[in-house]
């Protein structure tokens, strides 16, 4: 019995020194050894074998580690107090240093960040703080990496998390934010009503160019079109022109004379009592009997007394069918002349009788194929209008 409560001391203790002289270190982790209370080096990853008489180890963990530095009041280069707070990351480079150099690297880095953030501001604008936070971070952190490199340990980023100025700035911040972005508003408006206008004005001009050009061109194509309608008028002129020539070379006295004779018949259906006759009406007559006795077929030296048949008893005899259209238009002059009582008795004793008998009333002679001298010819005058043929 006594035996067996030896031998189970015994196994006990040996349990437990081999527990203490067995350590597992894991990947991220190294010990450093201290043996009778000198360093003498770190251990690790894995097994590790320890004498639990002579040695102690201290845990050293190496992955990237964050410490939050809390607020911290500080003054600017223009003398305005912000509190600022900001977070450090860091890394165990050397674990025998970390454990050797200092005691507490969470006290010691929290108090060296808060001088170091001062010494920082201090040489900062406020504007600069607030608006130059990657400037200010990267500078924080070449300071503390100068001084916990000492330590074995490397501040791998800092980061301002936050910056609260008084509030009496933040008063003064917010009107200047309000009236900067006034002023861009004013800007922006100016600025599109400026554009506006640009866009206006070149609007009119591209229209007032389009619409002279449109002027210009309707102008183009008008004094064309009366060109060419001036052109055509020209050729129609000239057309009507040649044919009155080609059938006025065709004309002969007879034909003068017909048109006379039709010129005294209009005269005698017109209501004036005015007549002036530019020739003498007597010799129209008589070129109107000879073209009728030529027509019969008997010389014609004298103007004849009668237009019946050329027996001249009044028979009908066989005339040509000119010859009854030429007395038929004087029978109807005759008739027009006869009705008219505002004709001058000169003038009907001359369509009436022929040229024998009122030879000598007119004021000049005109051969029918010939124009009349300017102030020569026949005028009878009443009292009434005036009309000339």
């Amino acid at each position: 019995m006594i035996v067996g409560i030896i031998v189970a001391a015994v196994v006990l203790v040996a349990l437990l020194v081999l527990a203490k002289a067995v350590r597992i270190a894991r990947e991220y982790q190294r010990l450093v050894l201290f043996r009778l209370g000198r360093a003498v080096g770190t251990r690790g990853p894995g097994i590790i074998f320890l004498n639990p008489v002579t040695d102690r180890t201290v845990l050293v963990d190496l992955r990237e580690q964050y410490l939050e530095v809390p607020h911290q009041t500080a003054i600017t280069k223009d003398n305005a107090p912000i509190s600022i707070d900001f977070i450090i990351f860091y890394k165990v480079v050397d674990p025998s240093l970390s454990v050797l150099a200092v005691g507490n690297f969470a006290g010691a880095a929290l108090n060296v960040a808060a001088t170091t953030l001062r010494s920082v501001v201090g040489d900062m604008p406020l504007d600069d703080v607030l608006s130059k936070r990657e400037a200010m971070n990267a500078l924080l952190r070449v300071r503390l990496d100068e001084v916990t490199e000492r330590w074995g340990v490397k501040v791998t980023n800092v980061e301002v998390r936050e910056v609260n100025p008084p509030p009496s700035v933040q008063e003064a911040m917010t009107r200047q934010m309000s009236a900067e972005r006034t002023r861009r508003a004013q800007v922006t408006e100016a600025e599109g009503s400026k554009a506006a206008a640009i866009l206006a004005a070149e609007g009119q001009k591209q229209s007032a160019v389009l619409s002279a050009e449109g002027q210009k061109q309707a102008a183009v194509l008008a004094a064309d079109g009366e060109r060419q309608a001036a052109l055509l008028r020209a050729q129609g002129y000239a057309s009507a022109l040649n044919a009155i020539f080609g059938v006025a070379r065709t004309l002969d006295e007879n034909t003068l004379a017909l048109q006379y004779l039709d010129t005294l018949r209009q005269i005698g259906t017109s209501p004036s009592t005015k007549f002036v006759v530019p020739m003498e009406v007597g010799s129209i007559v008589a070129g109107v009997r000879g073209l009728l006795a030529s027509q019969a077929g008997s010389p014609a030296p004298h103007p004849a007394p009668s237009l019946d048949g050329p027996g001249g008893d009044g028979a009908p005899g066989a005339a040509s069918p000119a010859a009854a259209e030429i007395e038929a238009e004087i029978e109807a002059t005759r008739t027009a002349a006869a009705a008219d009582p505002g004709l001058p008795e000169e003038l009907l004793g001359a369509v009436m009788d022929g040229p024998a008998d009122h030879a000598g009333d007119t004021a000049s002679t005109l051969a029918p194929s010939s124009p009349a001298p300017a102030g020569a010819g026949s005028t009878t005058t009443t009292n009434g209008s005036d009309s000339q043929p």
